[in-house]
């Protein structure tokens, strides 16, 4: 941390010069000034590569810069001129590094070679890719369980990488894929079947256009998915309420100048975001939006005659709602019966509604239910499968709902296994595999034997940071393959290996030419992706190379998988997916480079229900209460949000700055409302330590050195940001159905350990 800490709020508007000299700064830091806007001038482009950073939709006609200040920054990230190879490790040994920083270990720039761990020196010392592939593919073969093997993929390996790497985890012998998902959006993938069928949103980019009302919750869109602003500032300009409920105000969410527009630029325009702003409190949304729904039933501004023809459960919501008195719902959602009611009275006026959502529903111990209360909401005026209208869940990583349609998935009930057997003549195993937290718990019993990650920083963003580093060590076989160092890489198993692959961003040359990837947006479009920039090193793999040279290493030959003509063509890998995924990807090759590329089809658009009764089911929860292990009746406890900064996405931070949160030169700060810090004895800048606070286990998992800073957030609720405050989170507190860890409400004590 070498900045001056600095505590200021922030009311410029989201976008404006402030997305401009964020981005100028980027590139300068990485040393891509001249090379970056030539770069950024082809992100989200026909003839370009698709954004490395958030999943936001891409049009069919994309604005000049196609590209938002976090989307530059990624690729800035990527671009970097700075190079991490041989001599870095040379210098610093593994317990070194250990005590750097997030920003510090990724600053050195991209990995050059492949490198494998020594214990004797306790280093990563440069190893040929043959030796390496050979050494993994002996110990693979050689687990007496094959069920000992975890093949974590991030959300940002194509479509194309993702098809292989699922059909090697079930040659191999079973299906233990996990992904991004599992931590943010398996909460959306459980829900939404059960409700209407589909495991994805139904909206299109084009319905946003249409749309006369649009929900917004938990879901910061000025840091998250800024690219979403353009849609949201046209609607606003159309005077189409935007209603969002959130903990904290986001500047996103309120006011907005488009960085792209010279006039805006000059005269400093801003427009509105959000019309009306509710401050839910944390794990509160399932209360508030079954007021509205209450609401709304009061006032008989229901569809009947959709509700009628399309839905089951009517009478059972009802039953339910009118159980629900107004004081635990106001209680439970920390709102006033008077902004639930407003609520349902501006949505009663509206004919086509889309509703908005991300982590703050996905990420609570009642995540299933709320989500399936907001599709409740929707059905109850029949606002799914019709234009402008219906539910939009905003995945995070690039490329993390196309890996799960191609099979990146633990479910054996997702897989298409009899098609595989005759695809390519073997049976694939048909008991479920580990998702993220099964995962964890099975490390930490010790049922897990190698790990093999392709791409994110998976020991670093999972849940109990604290009982996982150690519990790592404890693997025999580590591998992450990676296009820069991070923490995760610091916890190497007996044998360790670091494998650097080629970028998104970059040209991927075979036998066959420049290859072309494709991969998966959060509203259903596949895109297809060209790299423009020379690899960061000439001893760089593809990951479809990569993933082709374990196959054959760990893998018995099978005469219908030809994995070198994979990993040289990828317009065979496309025709196998194809193949798997008839009804999906019709026409692939052509489609994929069409202008917005093609949607896949989503049976709920059409309003067909792929439900047991072939009807959207109205679901109601077996409680409000969000939390069981909220110790509620304890004055002193805090339901704690993990928070990204303005400077980061994911695990990756850019910097010291959240711009839009007033805080500079530090990520070690707990904002609290400053009723609590009264209550509590606190005064701004006094240091404190946040400690997990639960009967269930007797493990003490505590956080030191965060400073009290006060903000406009809920009362009870506190804030700190990820991955940091994932040692605070037990690795069993997750969404209830998903096992999503449950990082938006983690009670928690604080205790004073110096004064300001």
């Amino acid at each position: 941390m070498a900045e001056t800490v600095s505590f200021k709020p922030y009311t410029d508007p989201a976008g404006g010069w402030g997305s401009a000299r964020s981005v100028g700064h980027i590139l300068r830091h990485e040393g891509v000034v001249a090379s970056g806007p030539l770069a950024l001038a082809r992100q989200n482009k026909v003839d370009g590569f698709q954004c490395v950073s958030c999943a936001w939709s891409k049009p069919a006609k994309p604005l000049p810069f196609e590209f938002c200040e976090n989307g530059a920054k990624a690729t800035a990230w990527e671009l970097t001129s700075r190079r991490c190879g041989p001599e870095f490790f040379a210098r610093h040994t593994v317990t070194e590094l250990l005590g750097w920083d997030d920003y510090h270990l990724e600053k050195p720039g991209r990995l050059t070679q492949p490198m494998r761990y020594d214990a004797a020196s306790d280093r990563y010392v440069p190893v040929t890719w043959t030796s390496a592939f050979a050494e993994i593919g002996r110990e693979l073969r050689a687990l007496p369980d094959r069920r000992g093997a975890v093949f974590y993929s991030s959300g940002r390996m194509s479509n194309e990488a993702s098809y292989m790497y699922a059909l090697l985890a079930r040659m191999y012998g079973n299906n233990n894929l996990p992904d991004s998902s599992n931590m943010c959006h398996e909460t959306t993938s459980v829900a939404l079947p059960a409700s209407i069928g589909v495991p994805v949103g139904t909206v299109a980019l084009d319905d946003f256009a249409h749309a006369d009302l649009i929900f917004f919750f938990g879901q910061n869109v000025g840091s998250n998915a800024p690219r979403m602003l353009h849609p949201l500032q046209e609607a606003s300009r159309r005077g189409v309420p935007i209603v969002s409920f959130n903990p904290l105000r986001e500047r996103g969410l309120e006011t907005f100048t488009n960085p792209q527009s010279p006039v805006e630029m000059l005269t400093r325009q801003e427009t509105r975001i959000s019309s009306h702003y509710h401050q839910v409190k944390a794990g509160g949304d399932l209360a508030a939006l079954t007021g509205i729904c209450k609401a709304l039933v009061a006032l008989n501004a229901l569809d009947h005659d959709f509700i009628a023809a399309h839905c089951d459960g009517f009478d059972g919501l009802l039953t339910f709602l009118d159980a629900q008195g107004w004081e635990v719902l106001e209680r439970e959602s920390g709102l006033t019966r008077a902004a639930l009611d407003g609520t349902a009275a501006i949505y009663a006026r509206s004919t086509k509604c889309i509703a908005v959502y991300g982590m703050g529903l996905t990420q609570h111990r009642a995540g299933v239910a709320t989500v399936q209360m907001l599709v409740n909401l929707l059905l109850l005026r029949g606002n799914i499968g019709k234009p402008g209208a219906g539910v939009c869940p905003v995945r995070g990583h690039s490329n993390v709902q196309g890996q799960r349609t191609v099979g990146i998935t633990e479910k054996v009930a997702l897989v298409p296994n009899e098609q595989l057997q005759r695809q390519y003549g073997f049976v694939p195993p048909t008991e479920n595999g580990l998702n993220t937290v099964e995962a964890c718990e099975a490390v930490l019993e010790g049922k897990v034997q190698a790990f093999v990650g392709f791409g994110g920083n998976f020991v670093r963003a999972i849940p109990d940071t604290g009982r996982m580093e150690p519990a790592w060590r404890g693997l025999r076989l580590t591998v992450n393959v990676a296009t820069k160092l991070n923490r995760g890489h610091l916890f190497p198993g007996a044998i360790s290996y670091l494998l650097p692959v080629i970028g998104r961003t970059e040209i991927d040359r075979t036998a066959h030419g420049p290859q072309t990837l494709s991969m998966e947006d959060s509203l259903g479009h596949i895109h297809a992706s060209r790299g423009i920039r020379s690899p960061a090193s000439e001893h760089l793999l593809s990951e479809p190379r990569v993933v082709a040279e374990l196959a054959k290493a760990m893998l018995d030959p099978n005469p219908l998988v030809d994995w070198d003509a994979w990993a040289s063509d990828y317009r065979a890998v496309r025709r196998a997916i194809a193949e798997t995924y008839p009804a999906i990807f019709v026409d692939y090759e052509r489609r994929m480079s069409e202008p917005g590329g093609f949607q896949r089809p989503i049976a709920a658009r059409d309003r067909t229900w792929d439900t047991p009764t072939k009807k959207a089911r109205l679901i109601v929860p077996a409680s409000l209460v969000e939390d069981p292990d909220m110790p509620e009746a304890s004055a002193d406890v805090l339901r704690m949000i993990t928070l990204r900064s303005n400077d980061q996405f994911n695990t990756t931070v850019y910097g010291y700055d959240d711009r839009f949160r007033g805080i500079k030169g530090t990520r070690m700060v707990i904002l609290m409302h400053r009723g609590d810090m009264a209550r509590l004895g606190l005064r701004e800048g006094d240091m404190v330590t946040a400690a997990t606070s639960t009967d269930r286990d007797a493990i003490r998992r505590e956080l030191p050195g965060l400073r009290v800073t006060p903000y406009d957030i809920p009362p009870g609720c506190v804030g700190a940001y990820y991955p940091e405050a994932n040692v605070l989170l037990p690795v069993w507190h997750h969404a209830e159905g998903a096992k999503v860890p449950a990082a938006k409400s983690i009670p928690v004590r604080l205790s004073r350990t110096a004064v300001a």
